[in-house]
């Protein structure tokens, strides 16, 4: 009879397991556009066997981040609960920026677009709910300018998270710097908040600046 016998079964069970772990880790050092033929050689098996698996950059993906995110979707339906929208609205960010400077995998999901994968759609999705729910909410409360939409305020989150893994290899906590000066511009009554991280030296931004590069280290 044909098919996979139990021990066949059990093999590729363990290798499509294998390989998502790989890739998670893989992923999260060099970003969703690694090499996957690296994921294979670190996993211990051939291109064929992960190409069996995982047809597809996407497939692959989605496997491995489907339930990667739980902790961020979390964290905005604390801040949607959160009785003073604009507090929410900070916590929020903080959690999901923390993210993006730990894993490069994670930041190019949040912070691009990849064609056919269900996770980064969710995760977008949810996201742009709990912003707009908490600007929405803070513009009635009067704390968020009037003029700020959704939109605005999602592009200059995405062009900021794109730099987050390049300033975390110069500083780990340099993002708080510039997302506290971000928030600052989008409330209705600016304040001036305690930047918490020193500011970057010409020599660090030029180290960002190279890590931005097309020949960026990993």
């Amino acid at each position: 009879m044909g098919g996979h016998t139990p021990t066949g079964r059990r093999d590729a069970l363990r290798n499509r397991k294998l390989l998502a772990r790989t890739a998670r880790e893989v992923f999260a050092e060099q970003g969703l556009d690694a090499p996957l033929d690296v994921i294979a050689r670190r996993a211990g098996v051939g291109n064929a066997t992960l190409y069996r698996h995982f047809p597809t950059r996407a497939a692959l993906v989605d496997e491995v981040f489907r339930d990667a995110l739980t902790e961020t979707m979390a964290a905005g339906e604390r801040a949607r609960g959160s009785e003073d929208p604009w507090s929410g609205l900070t916590q929020y960010l903080h959690t999901v920026f923390a993210t993006l400077a730990a894993d490069r995998g994670t930041n190019d999901l949040m912070t691009t677009g990849l064609e056919d994968v269900t996770s980064l759609e969710a995760i977008h999705a949810h996201n742009r709910d709990t912003v707009a729910d908490l600007l929405r909410r803070g513009q009635a409360q009067g704390t968020v300018r009037p003029d700020l939409t959704t939109e605005d305020v999602l592009l200059a989150l995405a062009a900021l998270g794109r730099v987050v893994p390049a300033l975390s290899t110069v500083a780990p906590n340099a993002w708080t710097r510039p997302l506290t000066l971000l928030l600052d511009g989008f409330r209705a009554h600016p304040t001036t908040s305690a930047l918490q991280a020193p500011p970057l030296t010409a020599a660090r931004l030029g180290d960002v600046l190279m890590e931005l590069g097309p020949h960026r280290r990993h």
